[in-house]
């Protein structure tokens, strides 16, 4: 009966937490722990790249890239989380929430984007290691990472606007603890069959190009590697994959799980868990997967601290 009423709602309730209003506080402090660390990993990561000429090659570039996206990506979620935490107040403005939508759809899918050109990269320099600086220049990077952005700006677009032009009728109580596509269309109280079948082909059409150009690209590198004749250059060549594959594993396996997996069977606190997953955790891990075992990232942040306790003694 609410769905028949013909007020048009101008601001939404998120519930995604208040079935745990005893864990508030340790909640606010685990994720305001996670943004900290959030931000310094990934602000630190695009500091130490700009800072170190020895990252300045195109891998560090589009790293570089991934952490100023992380940094967004959590920025557009955390702050939300912890406000409502801290307050005790669910209510998000109409306006708020298609902001937050739109930002939250661009950085997922540019990361999505992004993720395949990284792929890319790791297969030119792996199959042609003397011409890969001459492949992968600054003009190809620069027009790689703003196709990664352009397509991500477009695809959050077409679902921004395809969402928000639904009629949203009197029931204004987000089961979630962000605004996201699932639980904004059961608001709606117009017919979403047709924007439904846009929006979630469009969606599972980035999420499958994207993976299919990473599988081919890893195939492509495992043929070449299987080629190598030294067992030794065989694993180092493989070492430079495995932060990369780890992400892409961790980030691509969560929006399978959320988008093109079947509703039927999932609960909820599923989707809410995996969503916090991908949301909040993998932006946190990201540049620790990425420096924790990369021999430049290590020696360029030695580097970095060596010249500050140098600069702090004298």
């Amino acid at each position: 009966m609410a769905k028949n009423n013909l007020t048009t709602v101008t601001e939404f309730i998120l519930m995604g937490f208040t079935n745990h209003l005893k864990l508030e506080v340790p909640l606010f402090m685990v994720f305001l722990s996670f943004y900290l660390v959030t931000l310094l990993g990934n602000v630190g990561m695009v500091i130490l790249i700009q800072v170190d000429v020895q990252l300045h090659t195109p891998m560090y570039f589009f790293l570089c890239h991934l952490s100023l996206l992380d940094t967004c990506y959590t920025s557009v979620i955390i702050p939300q989380i912890l406000a409502t935490l801290a307050t005790g107040k669910t209510a998000i403005s109409y306006g708020c929430c298609a902001a937050q939508f739109f930002f939250f759809t661009f950085c997922a899918g540019t990361e999505c984007f992004l993720l395949a050109v990284m792929a890319y990269d790791r297969y030119v320099a792996i199959s042609n290691p003397l011409l890969y600086t001459v492949a992968m220049n600054s003009r190809t990077c620069w027009s790689l990472v703003a196709g990664a952005y352009v397509c991500g700006v477009s695809g959050a677009l077409l679902r921004t606007t395809c969402t928000f032009t639904l009629s949203f009728c009197d029931d204004n109580q987000i089961n979630f603890f962000f605004c996201d596509l699932p639980p904004l269309l059961k608001l709606a109280c117009n017919d979403t069959t047709n924007i439904e079948i846009v929006v979630i082909f469009f969606s599972n059409f980035v999420i499958l190009v994207n993976a299919l150009v990473i599988l081919i690209s890893y195939l492509l590198i495992i043929k070449i590697i299987l080629r190598m004749k030294s067992s030794g250059g065989r694993g180092k060549t493989f070492s430079t994959c495995i932060s990369h594959l780890t992400v892409v594993a961790l980030f691509f396996g969560t929006l399978i799980f959320m988008y093109l997996q079947s509703s039927t069977g999932k609960s909820l606190e599923e989707d809410k868990v995996v969503s916090v997953f991908y949301t909040v955790v993998i932006p946190m891990l990201n540049p620790l997967i990425y420096s924790l075992r990369n021999k430049d990232v290590n020696a360029a942040f030695k580097k970095i601290t060596g010249r500050f306790q140098v600069s702090h003694s004298m």
